[in-house]
């Protein structure tokens, strides 16, 4: 694992509460790599510009509230997109939609899926 990523001005870090990090961990690295992703810690990832860390909370139960509605990966080739859906299709994640094309530009193509804590994410190629 890469500890020394040099990030770039931006978002520099996003930290999930989860409540179980060994269960949000194996299911994050099913798909974060294929679309660029590294696990450069036990309980992080990076892209080169930012991170993504994930810290194990019991006891608290997920509620809605306003803020963030999801968090959108970047895919950098539509193939991408097909092999995560495969992935989260083989561990039985719940899929929201897709993947496929939404108007919201030329050529946009996605799946949207739940992670193991009821975080909407979704996984995008936007040409």
């Amino acid at each position: 694992m890469n500890t020394k990523i040099k990030l770039k001005p931006g978002i520099n870090h996003i930290e999930f509460w989860v409540s179980d990090i060994s269960r949000s961990i194996k299911f994050y690295t099913s798909f974060l790599p294929l679309i660029g992703w590294e696990q450069i810690s036990n309980s992080s990832f990076s892209d080169g510009k930012m991170v993504i860390y994930f810290v194990e909370m019991k006891g608290i139960d997920k509620t809605k509230s306003l803020g963030v509605r999801h968090l959108c990966f970047q895919a950098t080739e539509k193939d991408q997109v097909n092999k995560v859906y495969e992935i989260l299709k083989t561990i039985q994640t719940k899929i929201i939609r897709g993947p496929l094309f939404m108007p919201y530009s030329e050529a946009y193509y996605t799946v949207d899926f739940y992670d193991p804590d009821g975080q909407v994410l979704e996984v995008a190629h936007t040409p």
